[in-house]
């Protein structure tokens, strides 16, 4: 059964409902040498709205700053309707060492900069960033509660942190009746399946939706790479283009472009792209909520969002999972064997619930 973006989903074990693929807007704006200008992520904003979309995310340092400036005039009329997220603790001024990190400081100074960037008097949803491996996890959430309480940020969640601060943090937040996490960002594709070691199930036994970003894996699941770009990286690492950039952080290797082989061959079986087969495999994911989408014109959104049609035969999904498959480590591999489970239950048979 097909999806469309006004069949909301509820974002973790919050009551907020959000669209199954979010908005990204870190190509609004060319200030990073890719990108939209103004009347193109006007339009790219539309579109998505117009279809139902109803989930924009942010971060307050996204083309050093355009991405929220420009949603602040976009959004002006439909405010309500929206749920906005944004992102602190990246470097908002080189030089000033309290204008990133995790700490009281930034958190609230970043937050005011969104709030008049994003021309809004609360943020729905605040992500922390980047873990920044200095702050404590207290100093954290009693800042992140603290600007619950004064009513200007509704929700708050993690991005790229440990999977075992996110789950202490959410048991202190429990604990001391401070707001909880709801949300859970992290890089997640058929090419970087990491997260499901320790970090989706963590979000899922903790009640964080998941919405991963760079779900087309850089771009390589939707086919614009091939082996020629192998040895194109390094000489091609220092263009101003956004290939280059994906390129040089190893995204492009032999591994991921026979990944993006399987993916070319499901979507030609099933009559779509290659990028709407790598986001639907995304979507149909257990723990996550919605995957994160960019583009930079309206025609890449439209092909993007028809992710939502595709359903996959189980043939299909054994042969996308065997060539993305990772090796889950210990104790994960150990814990799973039939060793351990002989030993835990004998001959037994328990059903587990899901």
């Amino acid at each position: 059964m097909s999806l469309t973006l006004d069949t909301y989903r509820l974002l973790g074990r919050s009551g907020l409902r959000v669209s199954p693929l979010a908005l990204g807007t870190a190509t609004f704006g060319t200030e990073w040498g890719w990108g939209a200008e103004q009347d193109d992520a006007r339009k790219l904003f539309d579109s998505y709205v117009e279809r139902g979309g109803n989930f924009v995310d942010t971060a307050s340092t996204y083309t050093n700053g355009s991405a929220e400036r420009m949603l602040g005039e976009f959004t002006r009329d439909r405010r309500e309707s929206l749920v906005l997220a944004t992102k602190y603790t990246t470097l908002r001024r080189p030089g000033d060492p309290n204008s990133g990190g995790a700490h009281r400081k930034n958190l609230f100074g970043s937050v005011e900069t969104s709030l008049r960037r994003l021309d809004t008097d609360y943020l729905d949803l605040l992500f922390l960033h980047v873990w920044d491996f200095t702050t404590p996890v207290e100093e954290i959430l009693r800042g992140l509660d603290d600007l619950v309480r004064q009513g200007k940020v509704l929700y708050v969640a993690m991005s790229t942190a440990p999977a075992w601060e996110v789950s202490r943090m959410q048991a202190i937040a429990d604990l001391r009746g401070w707001s909880p996490l709801v949300a859970l960002q992290i890089e997640y594709s058929l090419i970087n399946r990491a997260g499901e070691r320790d970090l989706i199930p963590m979000a899922r036994a903790m009640g964080l939706g998941v919405t991963p970003f760079s779900p087309l894996g850089g771009g390589v699941l939707s086919g614009k790479y091939s082996r020629a770009d192998l040895t194109a990286t390094s000489a091609g690492a220092g263009e101003s283009s956004r290939k280059s950039w994906n390129a040089g952080l190893g995204m492009v290797t032999e591994r991921t472009l026979a990944i993006a082989d399987v993916v070319r061959e499901v979507a030609a079986e099933l009559g779509h792209t290659p990028a709407q087969v790598a986001l639907a495999w995304t979507l149909r994911t257990p723990g996550v909520t919605a995957p994160v989408i960019g583009a930079r014109t309206p025609e890449q959104l439209v092909g993007n969002l028809g992710a939502l049609e595709v359903e996959f035969t189980a043939e299909q999904l054994d042969r996308l999972e065997e060539a993305s498959a990772i090796d889950l480590g210990y104790p994960h591999d150990l814990l799973a064997g039939d060793h351990l489970r002989t030993a835990i239950i004998g001959e037994l048979k328990v059903e587990t619930r899901r």
